[in-house]
């Protein structure tokens, strides 16, 4: 015992290095080691493939001082097969991780710059970058052997012309869009296995992909004539400093934005199609996304006609079987709370019927953050890596 605990013992930590191996990473391997643990609740790793995947993968996350690259900082580091070697930040290179994150432990680290992360020798990279920004980053990571995973929309949409309308311009490198394949594991966990780039979905589009598709492929209601109407947090706006975004502007109010013109609408059109089989000039969503006082948190409310006088029942049933074997997706009885979910890269859906209008009602709750944004980026690492697909990913949300 003695032995293996030397082994999985901290290196010795440098005070301003750009990598490190987190003593929380060692500590967990170690405790595995020591309790005989299979599986681990904390991070859900059989303890046999603990010792089977015994290399660790060096990772880059580029962006992270902003809230979904913190996140994946914590995650990194809680990952016992990751070793994050390299941070970066534009405006803040040069700065200690504590100053940017708090939270986060080993705060030591120094954040480098975009430049000088796309010159390190690393074998997955996480960008967090502003949407528009990651393009050109992912490239070069992709030339110089990295597999990329982009948190970004730059290539989440197929075809040029949509991207152009969506984004307000041609997109760098036309010839890319569609070789990425769609992070959304519960659709396309097919693709993502040894992929070497992955394109995250957006935070809405996982929610209302994730609600409707499986009463369109039962052909419980109409594809034609989709309504998602959303709520999220202001971290879902991003970190940079708005006067929209202060307190004294979001508190006790709620506020409808980009109403008919969202970014995600042609997202969700995209994925729905491909998920379902349905001609994609058939698949019409009306998407209205809201901005609430809270932290952290996104609800979507999606309804549709019904095709059939499907029941409740039936629509739960759909959802049931779409994801009886989904370790992220749980199908509940009562209109989920984005409470429960806070903190876990669960989403939780409830489906409805209003006979009264003949429509039907699913609505979707999770974590803007993680499922919607760090978590999911992982969820999809995990099985590009090879890695069991739930390591290292929270299950349980914070209450209260």
């Amino acid at each position: 015992m003695r032995m293996l605990r030397q082994r999985l013992a901290p290196a010795p930590y440098t005070a301003g290095a750009v990598h490190s191996r987190s003593s929380t990473q060692s500590w967990q391997l170690w405790k595995m080691a020591a309790i005989g643990a299979s599986p681990c609740p904390l991070i859900g790793v059989d303890l046999t493939v603990a010792f089977t995947l015994s290399q660790q993968t060096s990772v880059a996350v580029i962006g992270a001082s902003g809230y979904a690259g913190g996140e994946l900082v914590r995650l990194v580091d809680g990952h016992p097969f990751m070793t994050l070697d390299v941070l970066a930040g534009h405006t803040s290179a040069g700065r200690a991780l504590r100053e940017i994150h708090p939270q986060l432990p080993d705060g030591d680290r120094l954040l480098t710059s975009l430049e000088d992360a796309l010159e390190a020798d690393v074998e997955l990279a996480f960008l967090a970058l502003p949407h528009g920004a990651s393009a050109e980053p992912a490239m070069a990571l992709l030339a110089g052997g990295a597999k990329v995973v982009d948190l970004g929309a730059d290539f989440r949409l197929r075809d040029e012309s949509t991207y152009a309308a969506a984004y307000g311009g041609p997109h760098p490198f036309p010839e890319e869009l569609g070789r990425w394949p769609y992070g959304l594991p519960e659709i396309n966990r097919a693709a993502l296995g040894g992929a070497d780039r992955v394109a995250v979905p957006g935070c809405y589009p996982t929610s209302a992909v994730l609600a409707l598709i499986p009463a369109i492929a039962g052909g419980l209601i109409d594809p034609e004539s989709l309504v998602v109407d959303s709520m999220s947090g202001a971290s879902g706006a991003g970190r940079s400093a708005h006067s929209h975004l202060s307190y004294g502007a979001i508190d006790e109010g709620v506020k409808a934005y980009a109403v008919a013109t969202h970014r995600h609408r042609p997202e969700m059109e995209q994925a729905i199609a491909a998920a379902t089989g349905a001609d994609a000039s058939t698949v019409r969503v009306s998407f209205t996304p809201h901005l609430v006082p809270m932290q952290r948190g996104l609800l979507s409310t999606c309804s549709a006609p019904l095709t059939t006088t499907a029941s409740a029942d039936e629509l739960v049933d759909a959802l049931a079987k779409a994801y009886a074997d989904e370790p992220f997706v749980d199908v509940v009885d009562a209109p989920p709370l984005t409470r429960w979910v806070v903190g876990s890269n669960r989403c939780l859906i409830s489906a409805h019927v209003d006979g009264h209008a003949g429509r039907a009602i699913v609505i979707a709750a999770l974590d803007n953050l993680l499922k919607g944004a760090a978590g999911q980026a992982m969820q999809c690492a995990n099985l590009m890596l090879g890695f069991p697909e739930t390591t290292g990913l929270p299950i349980a949300g914070w209450m209260p």
